[in-house]
């Protein structure tokens, strides 16, 4: 019987050590390579050609969101199950909206991860249990019309508007940004202003906060001396 074979990506060394040993001990199961970020992930998947990629929902460079389109873009059989410590439904709907078949929370137990892996390598798909019944709970408040307004979805902004966004998050200028792109400023500017009416923002603290709240950006670890 042939294993699953599967790409851990995640820019934590001992998360993915973990994982890795997890799998190992399944006669079913193969780990045949790890990525610390989306873009490693990206080339590997093309590389090692594994069943199943699990993807860290969190990394610095090339956002998890856009390696899922692109894996799922050169090898659509791929299957994509991200790994979250959000039971965020913004993330869920964009992890979808890219393609995944998966969405599992870092704290599930071990054989919920055995089980996601499983079930989307026979062609199904897999949702965290408590993600799911918050689904059920939310969806439930809304039928009976108590349920809070929907916040803005951050999978409507475009690619454009996504890489905007986390540039000027990082504080980078309007001007800055029309140049690395090489657009016109009042393109950049139209593409602003779309962002953040999509987003309801309306100034600057709450973009950045935005941007670290949906790990756009990445606070600093702080160290200690």
């Amino acid at each position: 019987m042939s294993k699953i074979r599967v790409l851990l990506t995640d820019d934590h060394t001992l998360f993915r050590q973990g994982v890795r040993t997890l799998l190992s001990a399944e006669a079913d199961i193969e780990p045949v390579g790890e990525a610390a970020n989306a873009m490693d992930a990206v080339a590997l998947a093309q590389q090692l050609r594994p069943d199943v990629v699990l993807m860290d929902i969190g990394m610095a460079g090339m956002s998890s969101f856009e390696a899922t389109r692109l894996i799922r873009k050169e090898r659509p059989e791929v299957k994509v199950v991200f790994l979250s410590m959000y039971d965020d439904e913004d993330y869920l709907a964009e992890c979808v909206d890219m393609g995944a078949n998966g969405y599992i929370l870092k704290d599930s137990p071990a054989e919920q991860l055995i089980m996601a892996i499983r079930e989307v390598h026979r062609g199904g798909s897999y949702l965290s249990p408590r993600l799911l019944t918050k689904l059920v709970d939310d969806f439930r408040q809304q039928s009976r019309g108590g349920g809070p307004t929907r916040a803005p979805r951050f999978g409507t902004l475009t690619k454009r508007e996504r890489e905007i966004l986390k540039m000027l998050a990082e504080g980078k200028s309007v001007k800055d940004i029309a140049a690395s792109f090489e657009l016109s400023v009042k393109t950049v500017e139209a593409h602003k202003f779309n962002l953040m009416r999509k987003l309801d923002i309306h100034n600057k603290a709450q973009l950045v906060q935005y941007a670290i709240q949906k790990k756009v950006i990445r606070l600093p670890e702080t160290t200690f001396a």
